[in-house]
């Protein structure tokens, strides 16, 4: 190539090599904003569920000893259950109302600085829990569980608001299933750190409680360098330069479109000022939208995933497998779920969301028939205890796929930027207190019911089913304005006839 030829296509190609650059940074920008928002956020949320069973034993030892040092008595095996049980359960108490009060710091704070606030929840229960062995109060455990519920609740609602609001439209599933991936990333590491080899000793379990400051540290570190979400600064705040800036730090040289985007949303809503939560529960024009939610954050909890965790430890004593061992299988079906989460991510803005979801609910309904079937001829075959195991992998992986990592997106793409932070403080609510009720009912429905819980399971995975493909509509690759759009246009679809009766014909 001549050197007339060369020279006239120089400043092309470093131009070239410069938009290169800038893109590579945007993308890492994004990445290490994604990362500082899950891990002080929704990991805080995975981590403090299931880190408590690997200090249950020592916990409830510490609590019988203080009792005896107290009292000069035993403890009897009605108030230890009792408190152990209000020491687990203060953790959904707690996260119903961080849950409560999310939307108005998401509002007040934005949702940055709402998400660096809520890590003094996270630092003083560790601090709290930390305490309560060598200051001999239990009671210190209660409190700080509830803190580290508050701190959940907060981060749950918060950073599912920002992650969905700071990517470019064909990347908004991706990174919104940081979600599901930091809770089960969360619960994976609470499971192995719990193990005796690490800090599931007698002597070390009220620094593994604490070990919740961890994250908190982190994301106190990372976090203020990234910026805030883009439309709450423009669309709530009408902050245009930094709104702009902020797009730049993330997306890079191609971030007009992105920006055009919110600019049209934020017309679209004209004067409309951010709804209260009871503002968006009277509002009929988007009442189907919020019991699609509600309907969806309650079946999370409800479908059945706590009774394939509780049944687990069973299923692999009957398949033979060492009770020593059983802890580290356990392991292999945290990792399975976290695993089937990250799939998830790579495939929803291909696949599709209610694909993935609806998906997900119909092989979970599958697995519920077969658990009933293998559990009540667990003696016929030796063969059933192994086929039962395998069945608890699949319904992990259903759920991973579906449900676990589709529910948060959808939740958040079903609403304006001015009903967002209400409606997602109303499905935080639903799903807490779900969770609460579960942990409170589920023991009574398998005394009850023993391997027949698994058919309400298969009611609610049914009709979870049945619903998502009646109803909700495919979001994928869509904007926000597109969503409402199709969302408006669908709820005209919705119509009385003459004698009052309901038509839902072609709705979604």
């Amino acid at each position: 190539m001549s050197k007339r030829v060369l020279d006239e296509y120089e400043p092309l190609l470093v131009e070239e090599v410069k938009a290169r650059a800038r893109t590579k940074v945007s993308n890492t920008n994004l990445l290490i904003a994604t990362f500082a928002v899950c891990i002080g956020g929704t990991f805080q949320y995975g981590f403090n569920i299931s880190v408590v069973n690997g200090a249950t034993m020592h916990v409830q030892s510490f609590i019988n000893q203080t009792f005896v040092d107290r009292y000069q008595t035993d403890i009897s095996e009605f108030l230890l259950t009792l408190l152990w049980s209000i020491i687990v359960t203060s953790l959904t108490i707690g996260g119903f109302i961080g849950s409560m009060i999310s939307g108005t710091l998401a509002m007040k704070l934005g949702r940055k600085g709402a998400l660096l606030v809520n890590n003094i929840f996270a630092l003083m229960a560790a601090l709290m829990m930390g305490l309560s062995s060598p200051s001999g109060l239990y009671e210190l455990l209660i409190f700080g569980r509830l803190l580290s519920g508050i701190n959940a609740g907060i981060g749950l609602c918060v950073q599912t608001l920002y992650l969905s609001e700071i990517p470019p439209t064909p990347l908004r599933g991706a990174l919104g299933i940081g979600t599901s991936v930091s809770i089960t990333f969360g619960i994976l590491i609470g499971q192995l750190a719990g193990l005796k080899e690490l800090l599931g000793r007698e002597e070390l379990w009220p620094v593994l409680l604490s070990t919740t400051c961890i994250p908190a540290f982190l994301q106190l570190l990372i976090l203020p360098f990234s910026p805030e979400s883009p439309r709450y600064l423009l669309i709530d705040k009408g902050n245009l330069e930094g709104c702009k800036k902020a797009l730049k730090q993330l997306h890079g040289a191609n971030y007009k479109k992105e920006l055009d985007d919110i600019e049209l949303e934020r017309k679209s809503l004209g004067s409309v000022k951010t709804r209260t939560t009871w503002d968006v529960i009277r509002d009929g024009s988007i009442r189907w939208q919020l019991i699609t939610i509600m309907l969806l954050h309650a079946a999370q909890q409800l479908n059945g995933i706590n009774a394939i965790y509780f049944y687990a430890n069973y299923l692999f004593k009957q398949a033979g497998i060492p009770v020593d061992k059983i802890p580290y299988v356990t392991l292999g079906c945290g990792a399975c779920e976290c695993i089937t989460a990250l799939t998830c991510g790579f495939l929803i803005d291909n696949v599709g969301r209610k694909v993935l979801i609806l998906g997900g609910y119909g092989l979970m309904s599958i697995c519920c028939v077969l658990f009933t079937i293998m559990l009540s001829f667990q003696t016929a075959s030796p063969v059933m205890p192994y086929l039962s195991v395998v069945c608890v992998f699949i319904f992990i992986l259903s759920f991973g796929l579906g449900p676990g990592g589709v529910t948060n997106i959808l939740s958040i793409e079903l609403f304006t930027q001015t009903t967002r932070p209400a409606a997602y403080v109303i499905a935080g609510s639903v799903n807490w207190f779900s969770f609460f009720f579960i942990g409170l009912v589920f023991p009574f429905i398998v005394i009850g019911l023993q391997q027949y819980c698994f058919l309400v399971f298969l009611a609610i995975c049914f009709f979870m089913a049945l619903y998502i493909f009646l109803f909700i509509p495919e979001t994928k690759n869509k904007t926000f304005t597109e969503i409402q759009n199709k969302l408006n246009s669908s709820n005209n679809e919705i119509h009385t006839d003459r004698a009052g009766s309901i038509s839902f014909s072609t709705y979604f």
